[in-house]
């Protein structure tokens, strides 16, 4: 009986796979981002890039290089969403941008 309670899996969610998906791009180095969205590509077929205020060019460098010089003609850009979010009362707004990879 004991070992039927350890086997079975309580009150754990299975998560949604395109959450996993998601890469918040930074202020790290652009190539180094880009490495890391190519083995999140080798996982899975669709990435999410995201980026806020100054990160927002490398986010776009980093789908450049995927999409031009290390997946050229196995990916696309399916989507790239753009937003501005702002303070309550402070009036200073962030932009940000999603950018949307597929694997072809």
């Amino acid at each position: 009986m004991l070992m039927d309670e350890t086997s079975e899996q309580h009150g754990q969610e299975q998560t949604n796979k395109s959450e996993d998906a998601i890469i918040n791009i930074g202020n790290e180095p652009v190539m180094q981002s880009a490495v890391d969205v190519l083995s999140r590509l080798g996982k899975d077929t669709q990435v999410i890039l995201r980026a806020r205020g100054n990160s927002i060019p490398n986010a776009v460098a980093v789908a450049n290089i995927i999409t031009e010089k290390m997946l050229k003609g196995n990916s696309k850009v399916q989507k790239i969403t753009l937003d501005t979010e702002s303070a309550a009362g402070i009036g200073k707004m962030t932009s940000t941008i999603e950018i949307v990879l597929n694997k072809i």
